[in-house]
């Protein structure tokens, strides 16, 4: 199986396989909420079979971004109950999806895989909360945002990439993530050939000045991988830049 995995930033990875064209968690604006973006501004991903959204969380379902990448022939999937917050975007087909749901664009399927993280979408009295996912997209795992579990386990021998989180936007992480040990030992259950770190070096805190936070993060996961789970490769990328795995290719 043949694949080309392009990170645009934080948690949007484009993801080409068996001719479908698939998004996560697309945020392509330079700013969300009282986060600027540290890095290049990302590609247009052009026209997309499916955006796949992990949750509600607002750097990762980001309603403007979403909007300039509906089309009539492009899929939404969110988590279930989230159709609204899509209300009269133009997706083509809109589907709400739980943990073991399993969906298909053209011959690359997509099985919705359970993350453990804060599904409330903020601010508000009330926020609503749904479940928190994550895609095996054919053999390519998007971990979306998670804590670490001993469930993940249940991958093992499934996944041959693993898009994992490592950081997030600021000098410290709250509940439900992943730092740079934590997501080497989620790599050591899993178990993948190839582990990409998403989720770091893009976003920070308008006003903070600590590059070390745009750099860091992934020097330490590589050495934690090294060291927790040494058969896995770690691939780095930066902003924009991509990979292609299977298929008789190098990674």
């Amino acid at each position: 199986m043949r694949a080309t995995i392009t990170w645009l930033g934080h948690a949007s990875v484009l993801v080409e396989l068996d001719g479908a064209r698939l998004l996560t968690d697309p945020v392509l604006r330079r700013r969300i909420v009282h986060l600027t973006r540290r890095s290049a501004d990302p590609i247009h991903p052009g026209e997309l079979d499916a955006v796949l959204v992990s949750h509600l969380h607002h750097d990762h379902l980001d309603r403007p971004s979403l909007r300039r990448l509906a089309t009539p022939r492009t899929t939404a999937v969110l988590p279930q109950g989230a159709a609204k917050l899509l209300d009269g975007m133009g997706y083509g087909a809109i589907e709400e999806v739980r943990t073991g749901d399993t969906l298909s664009f053209g011959a690359a399927e997509v099985r919705v895989v359970p993350a453990w993280h804060d599904g409330r979408r903020r601010p508000g009295p009330r926020p609503l909360e749904l479940e928190t996912l994550g895609f095996l997209i054919g053999d390519i795992w998007f971990a979306g945002d998670t804590d670490l579990n001993d469930s993940m386990r249940a991958l093992h021998g499934e996944v041959d990439v693993a898009l994992i989180p490592i950081w997030g936007w600021g000098p410290s992480l709250g509940p439900g993530h992943l730092d740079p040990e934590g997501a080497a030992r989620a790599v050591a259950l899993v178990g993948p050939r190839v582990a990409i770190p998403i989720h770091w070096g893009t976003f920070l805190p308008i006003g903070l000045r600590r590059p070390d936070l745009l750099r860091e993060p992934p020097l330490a996961f590589a050495r934690y991988v090294a060291e927790l789970a040494p058969g896995t490769r770690v691939v780095t990328l930066t902003p924009g830049e991509s990979l292609t795995v299977g298929g008789g290719s190098s990674a």
